[in-house]
């Protein structure tokens, strides 16, 4: 199965600009972008709240670039086709998870709270997921999980 939007050529900066679009759509105040060592942000705030998703960038070094599917070298100008393409796809996927989650809750069927809770930034910077996931992964190693449907 290929990935969403694999073969987008819509450029980061129009995806940028729909997550801003969607995001004063839905009521955010503010919101911000950056970018460093492999890492791209998308911070935005909704009411009191702040948001903050980090976004992995591909490395344009990796043998995912510098090889075709078939195992052949890459020109520079195909590896970096290839590299820049899938920096769209990053950023298409990113448009997409926004606007899935605050038309689930612009449609009652979870809080912002709930479809934003891991990404949530705390007061001290770190997101409740940055609290939360390294201690649920220690929970969940050896632990008996419970059956689907209850008794």
């Amino acid at each position: 199965m290929s990935k969403y939007a694999s073969q987008t050529e819509v450029n980061p900066g129009r995806s940028k600009e729909s997550i801003e679009r969607t995001l004063m759509r839905y009521g955010a105040s503010a919101f911000a972008y950056g970018q460093e060592d492999g890492r791209a942000m998308v911070q935005f705030k909704v009411e009191n709240m702040v948001v903050r998703f980090i976004i992995p960038m591909p490395d344009p070094n990796s043998d995912e670039f510098r090889y075709s599917e078939t195992g052949r070298e890459r020109a520079e100008s195909a590896r970096w086709k290839a590299y820049e393409q899938a920096i769209r796809q990053k950023w298409r996927v990113l448009d997409l998870v926004i606007k899935a989650k605050l038309e689930a809750v612009e449609s009652e069927i979870v809080t912002f709270e709930q479809e934003f809770l891991a990404h949530l930034v705390l007061p001290d910077g770190a997101t409740v997921g940055d609290r939360v996931l390294p201690e649920l992964e220690n929970t969940l190693n050896g632990a008996e999980m419970p059956k689907l449907l209850p008794q």
